[in-house]
């Protein structure tokens, strides 16, 4: 089955790869604007299945998988920074704080009439964090593309006391347990065992 991420980020594609399967990635060219009043899981969600849909409508029988994280600090969602100074107010307003994390992955092929998909929540418990560790550790990883302003799989993990949830790769951006178990519902097992 040809499988599709609709994504561009480099990030979703090097956690897909881990599964082993063939891909491809399609833009999907999704306005990621919140809605009043919408709850980050939800927007997280509705972008997932948003960006899946679009690429099934032009590929309408690959299997499409979206996926969208939005980070929040007490239900007010965090962007990706896109600059030093956003970036330094994300950590700053993070720091001593539990970040929540909500990604969703959504799969969808429209020749199949499928559409399946999770949220995955993961808390993130940073430490006290001084102006200057912040100021090194953005001079350091740069990370101004990913949301809430760290890359776990890099230095990044130096920021938390501790990591709450049942998925890691939820932090990174793409939660392959669910991802997982989505697939196997498609009728894909990425062990081959079927």
């Amino acid at each position: 089955m040809d499988i599709i991420l609709a994504s561009t980020s480099p990030y979703r594609q090097q956690l897909l790869a881990r599964l082993r399967l063939p891909f491809r990635c399609v833009a999907p060219g999704t306005d990621e604007t919140r809605l009043a009043g919408e709850a980050p899981a939800a927007m997280a969600r509705r972008l997932a299945l948003a960006k899946a849909h679009s690429v099934a409508a032009t590929h309408p029988h690959a299997l499409v998988i979206g996926s969208d994280q939005v980070a929040a600090i007490d239900d007010t969602p965090m962007g990706k920074p896109g600059d030093h100074r956003t970036a330094r107010a994300q950590l700053g307003a993070s720091s001593g704080r539990e970040v929540y994390f909500h990604t969703a992955v959504a799969i969808a092929c429209h020749a199949r009439q499928l559409e399946r998909f999770h949220v995955e929540l993961f808390i993130a418990h940073f430490r006290r964090l001084e102006d200057r560790a912040i100021e090194n550790y953005l001079r350091l990883e740069q990370p101004y593309d990913c949301a809430g302003s760290f890359k776990c799989e890099g230095l990044g993990i130096a920021l938390f006391q501790r990591l709450e949830g049942r998925d890691p790769t939820s932090l990174e951006g793409l939660p392959l347990i669910a991802l997982t178990s989505l697939l196997a519902g498609a009728g894909i097992d990425v062990l081959g065992i079927n």
